[in-house]
Protein backbone atom coordinates (compact mmCIF):
# COMPACT_ATOMS: atom_id res chain seq x y z
CA UNK A 1 0.00 0.00 0.00
CA UNK A 2 1.46 3.32 -1.02
CA UNK A 3 2.16 5.94 1.65
CA UNK A 4 1.94 8.77 -0.92
CA UNK A 5 -0.85 11.19 -0.22
CA UNK A 6 -3.66 11.19 -2.70
CA UNK A 7 -3.72 14.45 -4.67
CA UNK A 8 -6.42 16.78 -3.55
CA UNK A 9 -8.53 18.69 -6.07
CA UNK A 10 -6.39 21.75 -5.46
CA UNK A 11 -3.27 19.83 -6.49
CA UNK A 12 -4.60 19.23 -10.00
CA UNK A 13 -3.75 21.71 -12.71
CA UNK A 14 -6.56 24.10 -13.49
CA UNK A 15 -8.32 23.60 -16.81
CA UNK A 16 -10.70 26.53 -16.48
CA UNK A 17 -10.48 29.37 -18.97
CA UNK A 18 -8.78 32.54 -17.76
CA UNK A 19 -11.19 35.19 -16.66
CA UNK A 20 -11.17 38.49 -18.56
CA UNK A 21 -9.40 41.32 -16.82
CA UNK A 22 -11.53 43.83 -14.99
CA UNK A 23 -10.83 47.49 -15.67
CA UNK A 24 -10.54 49.84 -12.71
CA UNK A 25 -13.31 52.37 -12.22
CA UNK A 26 -12.55 55.52 -14.18
CA UNK A 27 -11.73 58.54 -12.06
CA UNK A 28 -14.10 61.49 -12.10
CA UNK A 29 -11.33 63.62 -13.62
CA UNK A 30 -10.97 61.19 -16.54
CA UNK A 31 -14.73 61.03 -17.03
CA UNK A 32 -14.92 64.82 -17.12
CA UNK A 33 -12.12 64.89 -19.67
CA UNK A 34 -14.10 62.88 -22.19
CA UNK A 35 -17.36 64.67 -21.40
CA UNK A 36 -15.61 67.99 -22.05
CA UNK A 37 -14.29 66.75 -25.38
CA UNK A 38 -17.69 65.48 -26.51
CA UNK A 39 -19.39 68.72 -25.46
CA UNK A 40 -16.80 70.74 -27.38
CA UNK A 41 -17.24 68.60 -30.50
CA UNK A 42 -20.99 69.19 -30.38
CA UNK A 43 -20.40 72.92 -29.91
CA UNK A 44 -18.09 72.94 -32.93
CA UNK A 45 -20.72 70.98 -34.87
CA UNK A 46 -23.28 73.66 -34.06
CA UNK A 47 -21.02 76.43 -35.37
CA UNK A 48 -20.10 74.44 -38.48
CA UNK A 49 -23.71 73.58 -39.28
CA UNK A 50 -24.80 77.19 -38.80
CA UNK A 51 -22.09 78.25 -41.25
CA UNK A 52 -23.14 75.53 -43.70
CA UNK A 53 -26.71 76.74 -43.46
CA UNK A 54 -25.64 80.21 -44.58
CA UNK A 55 -23.99 78.90 -47.76
CA UNK A 56 -26.23 75.91 -48.54
CA UNK A 57 -26.99 75.60 -52.28
CA UNK A 58 -30.76 75.57 -51.81
CA UNK A 59 -33.46 76.44 -49.28
CA UNK A 60 -34.28 72.80 -48.50
CA UNK A 61 -30.73 72.06 -47.39
CA UNK A 62 -30.55 75.33 -45.48
CA UNK A 63 -33.63 74.40 -43.48
CA UNK A 64 -32.29 70.94 -42.74
CA UNK A 65 -28.91 72.28 -41.64
CA UNK A 66 -30.51 74.84 -39.35
CA UNK A 67 -32.40 72.03 -37.62
CA UNK A 68 -29.22 69.99 -37.30
CA UNK A 69 -27.48 72.99 -35.75
CA UNK A 70 -30.25 73.31 -33.14
CA UNK A 71 -30.00 69.59 -32.41
CA UNK A 72 -26.23 69.92 -31.83
CA UNK A 73 -26.91 72.54 -29.14
CA UNK A 74 -29.34 70.17 -27.45
CA UNK A 75 -26.81 67.33 -27.54
CA UNK A 76 -24.06 69.58 -26.17
CA UNK A 77 -26.27 70.65 -23.29
CA UNK A 78 -27.12 67.04 -22.44
CA UNK A 79 -23.43 66.32 -21.99
CA UNK A 80 -22.91 69.48 -19.97
CA UNK A 81 -25.82 68.52 -17.72
CA UNK A 82 -23.93 65.33 -16.88
CA UNK A 83 -20.85 67.45 -16.10
CA UNK A 84 -22.97 69.44 -13.65
CA UNK A 85 -24.24 66.20 -12.07
CA UNK A 86 -20.62 65.31 -11.36
CA UNK A 87 -20.12 68.62 -9.56
CA UNK A 88 -17.92 70.34 -12.15
CA UNK A 89 -18.17 73.64 -14.01
CA UNK A 90 -19.52 72.92 -17.54
CA UNK A 91 -17.89 75.95 -19.16
CA UNK A 92 -14.49 75.15 -17.67
CA UNK A 93 -14.67 71.45 -18.56
CA UNK A 94 -15.66 72.16 -22.16
CA UNK A 95 -13.36 75.16 -22.47
CA UNK A 96 -10.20 73.13 -22.03
CA UNK A 97 -10.85 71.75 -25.53
CA UNK A 98 -11.45 75.09 -27.25
CA UNK A 99 -8.70 74.49 -29.80
CA UNK A 100 -9.06 70.74 -30.17
CA UNK A 101 -9.85 70.91 -33.92
CA UNK A 102 -8.01 74.14 -34.77
CA UNK A 103 -5.02 72.44 -36.38
CA UNK A 104 -7.20 69.91 -38.18
CA UNK A 105 -9.40 72.68 -39.62
CA UNK A 106 -6.42 74.81 -40.61
CA UNK A 107 -4.94 71.90 -42.57
CA UNK A 108 -8.19 70.77 -44.22
CA UNK A 109 -9.87 73.82 -45.71
CA UNK A 110 -12.50 72.59 -48.19
CA UNK A 111 -12.65 74.31 -51.58
CA UNK A 112 -16.09 73.09 -52.69
CA UNK A 113 -19.45 72.30 -51.14
CA UNK A 114 -18.84 68.59 -51.77
CA UNK A 115 -15.49 68.70 -49.97
CA UNK A 116 -17.24 70.47 -47.10
CA UNK A 117 -19.86 67.72 -46.84
CA UNK A 118 -17.25 64.97 -46.99
CA UNK A 119 -15.19 66.67 -44.28
CA UNK A 120 -18.23 66.74 -42.00
CA UNK A 121 -19.00 63.07 -42.66
CA UNK A 122 -15.52 61.58 -42.77
CA UNK A 123 -13.20 64.00 -40.97
CA UNK A 124 -15.34 64.82 -37.96
CA UNK A 125 -16.65 61.26 -38.00
CA UNK A 126 -13.22 60.04 -36.86
CA UNK A 127 -13.44 62.24 -33.76
CA UNK A 128 -16.90 60.87 -32.97
CA UNK A 129 -15.66 57.29 -33.40
CA UNK A 130 -12.77 57.96 -31.03
CA UNK A 131 -15.19 59.26 -28.40
CA UNK A 132 -17.39 56.18 -28.80
CA UNK A 133 -14.44 53.90 -28.16
CA UNK A 134 -13.17 55.92 -25.20
CA UNK A 135 -16.71 55.98 -23.77
CA UNK A 136 -16.44 52.24 -23.07
CA UNK A 137 -14.21 53.16 -20.12
CA UNK A 138 -16.80 55.48 -18.52
CA UNK A 139 -19.24 54.80 -15.72
CA UNK A 140 -22.60 53.51 -16.93
CA UNK A 141 -24.51 56.80 -16.64
CA UNK A 142 -21.86 58.87 -18.43
CA UNK A 143 -21.38 56.20 -21.09
CA UNK A 144 -25.11 56.17 -21.83
CA UNK A 145 -25.21 59.94 -22.25
CA UNK A 146 -22.18 60.02 -24.56
CA UNK A 147 -23.30 57.13 -26.76
CA UNK A 148 -26.84 58.46 -27.11
CA UNK A 149 -25.48 61.88 -28.10
CA UNK A 150 -23.12 60.39 -30.66
CA UNK A 151 -25.79 58.11 -32.12
CA UNK A 152 -27.60 61.03 -33.79
CA UNK A 153 -26.63 60.46 -37.42
CA UNK A 154 -29.18 62.74 -39.09
CA UNK A 155 -26.58 65.14 -40.50
CA UNK A 156 -24.48 62.22 -41.72
CA UNK A 157 -27.48 60.87 -43.62
CA UNK A 158 -27.90 64.19 -45.41
CA UNK A 159 -24.21 64.26 -46.35
CA UNK A 160 -24.35 60.68 -47.63
CA UNK A 161 -27.43 61.32 -49.74
CA UNK A 162 -26.02 64.49 -51.30
CA UNK A 163 -22.56 63.06 -51.94
CA UNK A 164 -23.90 59.83 -53.36
CA UNK A 165 -26.19 61.70 -55.75
CA UNK A 166 -23.41 64.02 -56.88
CA UNK A 167 -20.73 61.37 -57.32
CA UNK A 168 -22.80 58.64 -58.95
CA UNK A 169 -22.73 60.35 -62.33
CA UNK A 170 -19.41 62.16 -62.08
CA UNK A 171 -16.29 60.01 -62.08
CA UNK A 172 -13.96 63.00 -61.87
CA UNK A 173 -15.72 64.28 -58.75
CA UNK A 174 -15.59 60.84 -57.15
CA UNK A 175 -11.85 60.60 -57.78
CA UNK A 176 -11.23 64.03 -56.27
CA UNK A 177 -13.36 63.19 -53.24
CA UNK A 178 -11.54 59.89 -52.73
CA UNK A 179 -8.24 61.79 -52.55
CA UNK A 180 -9.82 64.34 -50.23
CA UNK A 181 -11.10 61.57 -47.98
CA UNK A 182 -7.61 60.07 -47.65
CA UNK A 183 -6.22 63.44 -46.70
CA UNK A 184 -8.98 63.98 -44.17
CA UNK A 185 -8.50 60.67 -42.40
CA UNK A 186 -4.74 61.18 -42.16
CA UNK A 187 -5.19 64.56 -40.52
CA UNK A 188 -7.99 63.29 -38.27
CA UNK A 189 -5.89 60.38 -37.02
CA UNK A 190 -3.11 62.85 -36.30
CA UNK A 191 -5.56 64.80 -34.13
CA UNK A 192 -6.45 61.63 -32.22
CA UNK A 193 -2.75 60.88 -31.73
CA UNK A 194 -2.21 64.34 -30.23
CA UNK A 195 -5.17 63.87 -27.92
CA UNK A 196 -3.81 60.59 -26.62
CA UNK A 197 -0.39 62.14 -26.11
CA UNK A 198 -1.54 65.36 -24.48
CA UNK A 199 -4.49 64.00 -22.50
CA UNK A 200 -3.49 60.97 -20.39
CA UNK A 201 -7.03 60.71 -19.03
CA UNK A 202 -8.34 59.89 -22.51
CA UNK A 203 -5.70 57.22 -22.99
CA UNK A 204 -6.66 55.68 -19.65
CA UNK A 205 -10.29 55.52 -20.75
CA UNK A 206 -9.30 53.91 -24.04
CA UNK A 207 -7.30 51.31 -22.15
CA UNK A 208 -10.12 50.73 -19.65
CA UNK A 209 -12.60 50.24 -22.46
CA UNK A 210 -10.24 47.82 -24.16
CA UNK A 211 -10.04 45.73 -20.98
CA UNK A 212 -13.80 45.70 -20.51
CA UNK A 213 -14.53 44.73 -24.10
CA UNK A 214 -11.67 42.56 -25.37
CA UNK A 215 -10.76 42.98 -29.02
CA UNK A 216 -12.36 40.36 -31.27
CA UNK A 217 -10.45 41.30 -34.40
CA UNK A 218 -8.58 38.72 -36.44
CA UNK A 219 -5.28 39.98 -35.04
CA UNK A 220 -6.47 39.60 -31.46
CA UNK A 221 -7.88 36.13 -32.08
CA UNK A 222 -4.65 35.04 -33.73
CA UNK A 223 -2.71 36.37 -30.76
CA UNK A 224 -4.84 34.24 -28.43
CA UNK A 225 -4.10 31.14 -30.49
CA UNK A 226 -0.35 31.73 -30.74
CA UNK A 227 0.08 33.08 -27.23
CA UNK A 228 1.38 36.40 -28.50
CA UNK A 229 0.53 39.60 -26.72
CA UNK A 230 -2.66 41.28 -27.91
CA UNK A 231 -2.27 44.72 -29.51
CA UNK A 232 -2.14 47.57 -27.02
CA UNK A 233 -5.11 49.90 -26.69
CA UNK A 234 -3.78 52.77 -28.86
CA UNK A 235 -2.86 50.35 -31.65
CA UNK A 236 -6.29 48.73 -31.53
CA UNK A 237 -8.10 52.05 -31.49
CA UNK A 238 -6.28 53.29 -34.60
CA UNK A 239 -7.13 50.04 -36.35
CA UNK A 240 -10.79 50.46 -35.47
CA UNK A 241 -10.84 54.13 -36.51
CA UNK A 242 -9.32 53.25 -39.86
CA UNK A 243 -11.85 50.44 -40.36
CA UNK A 244 -14.74 52.79 -39.63
CA UNK A 245 -13.32 55.32 -42.10
CA UNK A 246 -13.14 52.62 -44.77
CA UNK A 247 -16.79 51.73 -44.14
CA UNK A 248 -17.85 55.35 -44.52
CA UNK A 249 -15.95 55.76 -47.78
CA UNK A 250 -17.34 52.47 -49.11
CA UNK A 251 -20.84 53.65 -48.34
CA UNK A 252 -20.20 56.53 -50.73
CA UNK A 253 -18.64 54.27 -53.34
CA UNK A 254 -15.23 55.92 -52.76
CA UNK A 255 -11.88 54.22 -52.37
CA UNK A 256 -10.46 54.72 -48.89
Amino acid sequence: MSNAAEPTPTDAPSTSSPQPATAPQASTADVLELLGLVAQLEHVAFMRLASDCAIAPDAEQALALSRFAAAAVERRDRVLARVSELGADPAAVMGQFDDVLSEFDARTQPSTWWERLLKAYVGYGVADDFCRLAAQGLDERSRTVVLEVLDDASHAELAVAELDAAGSGDGALSSRLALWGRRLVGEALGTVQRLLTQRPGLERLVHAGSVQEPDQSDAAQQAQVTGAATPNAPAKIFGELTAQHTRRMSRLGLTA
